[in-house]
């Protein structure tokens, strides 16, 4: 038999898998030796194209061109002798998969025996749709093929290949079939677009199969509508649809309830019942159940529960080959070790899960995970990068209709505004997103930017803005969604009574202890700044120092450069010097309002419209810019932003 004979043999095993290379060379070799031919006719198969991977399997370039030019009898043997040589194997998919291939269509028993083969444990997700599709072609009714088709583009999604699975989806739709084929159709066209694709459109698609009755998954149908529901910030429609006792599992049920009760009236509740479930999901084995553990936990305020699971989601997809849940698992993971104040990590996670998520096809994910890098960068990077990213996320998310994520990005947009003190503009886009009401911020994000707000309103006068916010926060921190709400509640209210002197250094001193207790070096590092600041505006510079030097170390700790250069910059207002230089060069010369100037200058704005930026007189922006030139012995705006530029980014000179 010639070389090119064992390029059909490895052609017919390609059809295995039609879109990836996962020939099994130990099949082929098998095949091939039953053949009468030796490891001398691959080496010459070889030769002429075929490819041999590190990991034994076999990828042959233009494949389908060599199988589909060879005569329908050679391709048939071809697909025999596969089949005899996977006889006998664990998996029974590959031998009753080529012997469909060798048989004339349709053939009722074959195509039977294919389906029953695709159900059984053993086959991976891409191997179950090719299954399912042979098996279809195999079937000459209609509804039989159509809901072969339909369960080979469920499988083909979860195995993080959307284009085939809505190709399939496509080929089903042409045939006749119940409407119970037809409900799972559109179950698993939503669930496709909720990973990538408008999320009104996959609440729509999702709540007709939920309508239709799926075999099974009706409950499935509605609770990921409610999860489109989410992504839309519709608290209202999340908690009527999770909240509706109709899954068939009883965990899908529980904690549903447990979720929609979370957030309305019953969320004492609805937070033990999310508890509960979190440890009674803690052994599952399947990578959405932990995934909805994970999620639960964010809601119950157990950020550790949520990493765990997300670690346990993450393994047990990878370990099933689950293609679309390991970015969702990288997400989970990085939005936890975010809320943990893990940035490092979250960063790590998040780069991660951005590639696995153009991977599979995921463009929805993928907002998700620029807008979690973009808060990260608004603590370590300039402002180009966490815009960059920020953008990323909102083309998507204005896209695609998915307010979460735009949400996290204006909040990374507000914290790099009020880290280099534009409190002003931080404020404006803090503003819509806290305040209630629709086309606001979304539900499950708001409450946790609220500190920012308050910040950012304070240092620009709107006190009445920031007192409001505060009032809601208060019945929010109550209910104990986050461990660090009781110590950013008071770090607000210390703020708002900056001018009561005993009540801002109680309540100071009280978030201070609220932080010892809970943990999280980013938000004690933000209170002890914050007091800092105050104690060296009320002339009390030594105690300002100790809190300040604290601020710093604990910043540098965990990465928040950003934030460090702030600190630095009011530790030397206080006469004091920080151990290193920052900001650097002759910047160090500046004070913290000078500083703010000449960052605002040097992006490109007027005097009024730094003025208004930092909430001051533009005759006080002049007088200081003055005084920045004579110090820095520059002689105008351009030269100006060019040392800037270059202080702060000094491998651009090389």
């Amino acid at each position: 038999m010639s070389a090119r004979r064992v390029l059909l043999l490895t052609a017919a095993a390609y059809e295995s898998d039609p879109e990836g290379p996962r020939v099994d060379g130990g099949l082929v070799l098998r095949a091939a030796a039953a053949a009468g031919l030796g490891a001398q006719a691959l080496d010459a198969a070889e030769r002429a194209g075929l490819e041999r991977g590190p990991d034994g399997r076999l990828r042959l370039p233009g494949r389908r061109a060599v199988y589909e030019a060879a005569r329908p009898a050679h391709r048939r043997a071809a697909h025999l002798l596969l089949a005899e040589a996977a006889a006998g194997e664990r998996r029974r998919t590959a031998e009753l998969l080529h012997r469909a291939l060798a048989a004339p269509y349709p053939d009722r028993a074959a195509g039977d025996a294919l389906a029953a083969a695709a159900r059984l444990p053993g086959p991976t997700r891409g191997e179950r749709a090719t299954a399912l599709t042979h098996a279809a072609a195999l079937a000459a009714e209609p509804g039989v093929r159509a809901e072969r088709l339909v369960a080979a583009a469920d499988q083909a999604r979860l195995a993080g290949r959307p284009h085939r699975a809505r190709d399939l989806l496509a080929r089903a739709a042409l045939l006749t079939c119940q409407d119970e084929v037809r409900g799972s159709a559109a179950l698993v066209r939503g669930l496709l677009a909720l990973r990538d694709g408008p999320v009104a459109d996959a609440r729509a698609s999702l709540l007709l199969a939920a309508r239709l009755r799926p075999r099974g998954r009706t409950g499935e149908a509605r609770l990921a509508a409610a999860e489109a529901a989410w992504a839309l910030g519709d608290a209202e429609a999340y908690r009527g649809m999770a909240g509706e006792p109709r899954a068939e599992a009883v965990t899908a049920r529980s904690y549903g309830l447990a979720m929609a009760a979370a957030l309305d009236e019953r969320y004492a509740a609805g937070r033990a019942a999310l508890r509960r479930f979190v440890a009674e999901a803690a052994d599952a084995g399947d990578p959405d159940a932990l995934l909805r553990a994970g999620a639960a936990a964010l809601v119950a305020g157990d950020v550790e529960a949520a990493c765990r699971l997300g670690s346990l989601a993450l393994a047990a997809a990878r370990a099933l080959d689950a293609g679309p849940e390991v970015p969702r698992a990288l997400e989970l993971l990085a939005y936890g070790e975010l809320r943990a104040g893990r940035h490092a990590r979250a960063r790590a996670h998040a780069e991660e899960g951005l590639r696995a998520a153009r991977l599979t096809g995921q463009r929805n994910v993928l907002a998700h995970q620029h807008a979690i890098l973009a808060l990260v960068a608004s603590l370590d990077s300039d402002a180009v990068t966490v815009a960059r990213h920020a953008g990323a996320a909102q083309d998507i998310a204005a896209r695609h209709g998915l307010v979460q994520a735009a949400t996290l990005a204006q909040w990374a947009l507000a914290r790099a505004d009020l880290a280099r003190g534009r409190a002003a503009e931080a404020a404006a886009r803090l503003g819509p997103l806290v305040r209630p009401g629709p086309r606001r911020g979304h539900f499950a994000v708001r409450m946790l930017a609220v500190p920012c707000f308050v910040e950012a309103a304070v240092a620009a006068g709107d006190l009445a803005g920031a007192r409001a916010a505060v009032a809601e926060f208060t019945v929010w921190a109550e209910r104990g969604y986050d461990r660090q709400a009781e110590g950013q509640l008071a770090r607000c209210q210390a703020l708002l009574a900056a001018g009561d002197p005993v009540r801002a250094e109680a309540r100071f001193t009280e978030a201070l202890a609220w932080h010892e207790r809970s943990g999280g070096d980013f938000e004690r590092a933000r209170t002890a700044e914050l007091h800092g600041e105050w104690l060296r505006r009320a002339r009390r510079p030594a105690r300002a120092r100790i809190l300040l030097r604290d601020a710093l170390v604990a910043f540098e700790r965990c990465g928040a450069t950003v934030w460090a250069a702030r600190t630095a910059a009011e530790l030397r207002a206080t006469g004091d010097a920080p151990g290193h230089e920052e900001p650097p060069g002759r910047l160090a010369e500046l004070t913290p309002q000078q500083l703010r100037i000449a960052h605002c200058v040097a992006e490109g704005a007027t005097n009024r419209e730094v003025a208004s930026r930092l909430s001051v007189s533009p005759r006080t922006v002049d007088h200081h810019l003055r005084n920045v030139f004579a110090q820095l012995g520059v002689r105008s705006r351009v030269e100006l932003a060019r040392l800037v530029d270059r202080a702060e980014h000094p491998a651009a000179r090389s």
